[in-house]
């Protein structure tokens, strides 16, 4: 239903120019993309900072292992002063509390998600995308402000992070509603896989800022990811644009659902439910204006995605809050790294997510089946992941190769997951193929995986004291949980591709 009155951002009527008819409404679709990618990286940029830190206001425990070569103790430990830790993180609990923190945030976020999903399809999404970066900033930042003011109480992080969380949930809702209002159906996989790259390019940036700051102090790592969310949250105020009606374009949404009006009339339900949404089992149904919270969690799909994405952000977090810790604490080729090296170093983590996340959604557009693609992804991580383990800690090469390996392969079911698949459930027939539902159906699927990325951090603080060794059985034993979840999908996603011919060879022939 388009609007009635064209409502563009700010931006747009300083520079007409950059209004219809000069521009096309492609031009838009790819603005649009390029606004949400950098609003989404900035949010994980600032997310980042926690994690970094760690092993400086953490207690450094190198008992197991020691450095060969002496001479870099001047390098690699580079003051008294960072390797004294910072209190109340810094005694025998140290690890403990640094698991709390990150559960203060995640636990929040993710109670925070379902909400702001359900706010998301009744608010203008602009407005309060802007509000959640704004705050997010203004947060992140009072958390650096801790190293200046010299404090010392857990309760002052602790209330930091959980304000922090709340306004980091407004995000992800927003800006996949956002970008399925300009997205139609074709390639969406490849396209969602390549934009869901905001993620590792995120995790990248906060960890060079974060790392390149660290030796001035640890409050630095906090303000400059938090200055540069507000910098991109007014670019975000000033320029981007809701949905095509704004600009009195026609909604691609809508030709899907057109699309699918035409088809029911020349052909059974079944029949144009396996042709649109191919992943999903669904039946008779309504089309539904608005959706409720429960009426969500109801759609064909939801559950086993939102279950599997529990287990998935599970490993994700655990590798993003901790593994600049883990690569600190651990020598590789007998040598333990810096601060600031390691924390550079597990970027390399975020750089094999960015292809992961485009590899499983080219995959997954190729045949036509999320949940194998995210199956065969999920089981290659397990035996990697005990390589890395393993092998990681026997030369710099295998680090990278097998840290760069792990994220590809974790992160390519988490990044199909919370784009493409969110966008498919959440525009499928069953709610008149509109995209109303799919700020709902988006934060019902990446909240229910916060619980899991909120749950992660804090396990591995705990069991991390006992050994990193069941950590990673841990991590092992969630993805194959994660797994699980999805053998019911893929079966009935075999099943209609055989049934219809197209799988593999006339598939891939086609494209």
């Amino acid at each position: 239903m388009p609007s009635k009155n064209l409502n563009p951002p700010p931006g747009l009527n300083l520079f007409p120019s950059l209004k219809p008819p000069q521009k096309t409404l492609a031009f838009h679709q790819i603005l649009v993309l390029v606004i949400t990618f950098l609003a989404y990286a900035s949010f994980h940029a600032s997310r980042k900072p926690p994690s970094i830190v760690k092993s400086v206001l953490g207690p450094n425990d190198h008992s197991n292992s020691s450095l060969t070569e002496s001479n870099l103790n001047s390098t690699l430990l580079n003051s008294s002063s960072i390797d004294a830790g910072w209190a109340p993180f810094n005694g025998p609990r140290g690890t403990h509390r640094l698991g709390e923190l990150d559960l203060a945030f995640l636990s929040v976020y993710s109670i925070g998600m379902y909400f702001s999903g359900h706010v998301g399809d009744r608010v203008h999404l602009r407005y309060f995308l802007v509000f959640g970066m704004i705050g997010s900033g203004i947060f992140t930042i009072m958390f650096g402000l801790g190293y200046w003011l010299g404090v010392h109480v857990l309760g002052f992080f602790l209330a930091v992070q959980v304000v922090c969380g709340l306004f980091q949930s407004v995000g992800w809702p927003c800006v996949v509603a956002i970008v399925g209002n300009w997205s139609g159906k074709e390639k969406r996989g490849l396209i969602m896989g390549l934009w869901n790259s905001h993620t590792s390019v995120g995790n990248i940036v906060g960890s060079v800022l974060a790392s390149g700051v660290l030796e001035f102090g640890w409050g630095f790592s906090f303000v400059l990811p938090g200055v540069l969310m507000i910098v991109v949250g007014i670019v975000v105020f000033m320029f981007l644009v809701v949905s095509p009606d704004d600009l009195g374009f026609e909604s691609p949404g809508k030709e899907i659902e057109m699309d699918a009006e035409v088809d029911s009339v020349r052909s059974s339900e079944e029949k144009v439910e396996s042709e649109k949404a191919g992943l999903l089992e669904t039946g008779d149904s309504d089309s539904l204006a608005a959706i409720g919270f429960f009426e969500a969690w109801r759609l064909p799909g939801v559950a086993p995605f939102a279950f599997c994405l529990f287990f998935s952000k599970l490993v994700a977090y655990t590798f993003l809050y901790w593994l600049p810790f883990y690569i600190r604490h651990t020598a590789v080729a007998g040598v333990h790294l810096s601060h600031k090296t390691a924390g550079i170093l597990s970027t390399i983590f975020d750089m094999g997510g960015v292809l992961g996340g485009i590899l499983a959604g080219f995959i997954s557009d190729v045949i036509e089946a999320r949940a194998v693609t995210s199956i065969v992804f999920l089981l290659l991580s397990i035996p990697t992941l005990l390589f890395y383990r393993v092998y990681g800690s026997i030369s710099m090469f295998a680090n990278i190769s097998l840290m760069f390996l792990s994220r590809l392969l974790v992160n390519g079911p988490y990044s199909l997951i919370t784009t493409a698949v969110a966008t498919d459930l959440g525009t499928q027939t069953m709610v008149g193929g509109n995209s109303r539902a799919l700020a709902t159906v988006s934060a019902i699927i990446d909240g229910t995986g916060s619980v899991g990325a909120a749950l992660g951090p804090l396990l591995a603080g705990y069991i991390s004291t006992r050994g990193w060794n069941n950590v990673f059985l841990m991590l092992i034993l969630s993805i194959f949980l994660a797994s699980l979840f999805l053998i019911r999908v893929a079966r009935t996603e075999i099943k209609a591709k055989l049934n219809e011919g197209k799988w593999f060879w006339n598939s891939i022939g086609g494209h």
